[in-house]
């Protein structure tokens, strides 16, 4: 007999909470549930935020390569600019099914995306009792760091997951192999130079997800003809799911 506890957590097939949660996600805990729609729900307050900002957004738009520092922070220091919720169960079924065991991520922000990770990796954990399971996210605003950290202290997941403070080019120095599947959703100028940093710690067969592609068209251009060119390593095509989600697969280092 499952225990009022573990029902608060997990939820329980036929209560109202469980029907409702299976609705929205595609995993059974409750208490991640929990804080994923807070989140989520908080997030829609960005659309006012950036609509105040809009003249210096504008400039950001059009002149990615001329923006510095603190424009991003003035920009972004408060904005959640987070997966949807049909982008974070496309990343969590995808860590489910290739069986990820380390997960990089560059740009966690609040933690959304994070948190369906994590919930995944612990998943697979769960499901080979004793396995190995990691999770590395990358924030370079305070700000948004202390907030994610603490966003997954309260979803129950920080044992597995950790998110380092600071340039992801440096932080990302001492990431191990082999790398299962690397999410990038930060500075869009950093998403090649990241996926090459990293490239040699993918195991055949990793994935590669990349949000904002419509959204940055310009910006990512490089890292677009890279990822899709077939000569790189990679078989790579932008599936139009919110503003364009590239999904990519690391075919090895001799390929």
């Amino acid at each position: 007999m499952r225990t009022r506890r573990s029902q608060n957590i997990i939820g329980y097939p036929g209560s109202n909470q469980y029907r409702e949660m299976v609705s929205r996600y595609p995993f059974q805990h409750l208490k991640i549930a929990a804080v994923l729609d807070r989140l989520h729900d908080a997030a829609k307050a960005d659309k006012w935020k950036l609509a105040r900002r809009a003249p210096r957004f504008l400039w950001f738009f059009l002149n990615p390569r001329e923006t510095d520092n603190r424009l991003m922070h003035v920009l972004f220091h408060d904005v959640y600019i987070p997966v949807s919720r049909q982008q974070g169960a496309l990343l969590y079924l995808i860590v489910r099914a290739i069986n990820a065991r380390r997960v990089v991520e560059f740009g966690s922000s609040f933690g959304i995306s994070t948190i369906y990770l994590t919930t995944a990796v612990m998943d697979n954990m769960q499901s080979n009792p004793g396995t190995f399971g990691q999770v590395i996210g990358s924030e370079l605003e305070p700000q948004k760091h202390a907030v994610a950290t603490q966003n997954l202290e309260v979803a129950g997941l920080s044992d597995i997951a950790k998110i380092l403070l600071g340039d992801a080019m440096e932080r990302f120095q001492t990431v191990e192999a082999p790398v299962d599947l690397v999410l990038l959703d930060g500075w869009k100028e950093l998403y090649l130079p990241v996926v090459k940093l990293l490239k040699p710690k993918l195991r055949p067969g990793a994935v590669v997800m990349s949000d904002n592609i419509f959204t940055f068209k310009r910006a990512l251009r490089p890292f677009l003809e890279y990822m899709q060119s077939g000569k790189n390593g990679f078989v790579s095509s932008t599936l139009r799911i919110s503003d364009g989600f590239e999904f990519s697969v690391f075919k090895g280092p001799g390929e």
